[in-house]
């Protein structure tokens, strides 16, 4: 649920729809936050152009969240 705790980060993380088997196409976003400083732990979709995004805590202080910083690619042109 969304009460679990988010150890790590998302990896070249690839949104698919329900039930798509495949390739991912352009629009298909692919989330990453496997480098210095990122703290994105993980990622939902909630419709096609939704997502909820969970930000692992603070490193030195696990009450906070207040900063983020994570990429996505393989956007679409007006997505």
């Amino acid at each position: 649920g969304s009460d679990d705790i988010i150890a790590g980060n998302v990896s070249k993380y690839v949104v698919l729809p329900a039930g798509y088997c495949g390739q991912p196409k352009k629009g298909h976003l692919i989330f990453d936050a496997c480098f210095e400083s990122g703290n994105l732990g993980r990622v939902d979709q909630i419709t096609e152009f939704e997502y909820d995004l969970f930000i692992r805590p603070d490193t030195c202080n696990p009450r906070f969240r207040v900063w983020f910083n994570f990429t996505v690619e393989n956007v679409k042109e007006s997505q």
